[in-house]
């Protein structure tokens, strides 16, 4: 299994990274599978870089916050007027209920659009597991203002476990248990946050729940360009032992057991 950081920028574009957007591939079939974990806004431009825009299994949104699902507006204009043909079945749009009625309000501007000829959107369910091609994949409920989910890709034998956007909750220890790399959020720094409840984790709360539930890896992600990532890598090893490694737009993972 690959993971490719398309986009890591926390909850805005930031100058080297658009927003959450991260791609995740494994060969089966004589094929490659690729799924993106989240399309926030600006990821559609650099997604180009990684695969060809018609090479794109399936979406799967983490919650409907823009930075995290944006992206899906531009790329229904791909889907849907694109002069090649390349696009002869709907993508499968795996996300929070109500994804549907979000993205469509969000690309209609004063008539109603339909998005089902390009999307099929089908609402994640906490712990209900699903596949795209070899992935197999489990939502779990997090902590965050809005229903967001946190995701563990699983494919021959590795384990990738993405926070998406949460505060410290149970939940984590079951969504990165004995993960082979857990890519989670670290948008808040200790000290400086502290009266911001149920919304982010910091690099502390992030690593402890990694410790807890015995990951290998450690990187994280969804650092807004305001925030020092010095900062959030030193609340990190106050907890985590081990190397404390910082997303970076463009750089590839290879996840094996």
């Amino acid at each position: 299994m690959k993971l490719t950081v398309v986009g890591c920028s926390g909850s805005f574009p930031g100058p080297d990274s658009p927003a959450s957007c991260y791609l995740v591939e494994a060969e089966s079939e004589g094929r490659t599978w690729s799924v993106l974990l989240d399309f926030g806004n600006g990821s559609l431009g650099a997604l180009q870089n990684y695969r060809e825009v018609d090479d794109i299994d399936a979406v799967v949104i983490s919650h409907l916050h823009p930075d995290h699902c944006l992206d899906l507006c531009s790329y229904f204009v791909v889907r849907n007027y694109d002069p090649h043909g390349r696009f002869g079945s709907r993508l499968p749009v795996f996300a929070p209920p109500g994804a549907e009625e979000r993205i469509t309000r969000a690309y209609m501007v004063d008539k109603y659009e339909d998005l089902s000829g390009a999307y099929e959107f089908v609402d994640l369910a906490d712990r209900a597991t699903f596949s795209v091609g070899p992935l197999n994949i489990t939502p779990f409920l997090v902590n965050h203002p809005v229903e967001a989910y946190g995701l563990r890709v699983e494919a021959d034998g590795a384990v990738l476990a993405y926070t998406g956007d949460t505060d410290a909750c149970d939940a984590l220890v079951d969504l990165e248990r004995d993960a082979d790399l857990v890519l989670t959020d670290s948008a808040f720094v200790d000290g400086r946050d502290d009266d911001l409840k149920d919304v982010h984790l910091t690099g502390s709360r992030a690593a402890k729940a990694a410790q807890d539930a015995g990951a290998k890896r450690l990187v994280l992600t969804h650092i807004p360009a305001w925030t020092p990532v010095e900062d959030c890598v030193r609340d990190a090893k106050t907890v985590w032992a081990g190397e404390v490694e910082v997303a970076r737009a463009g750089q590839r993972y290879e996840l094996r057991a």
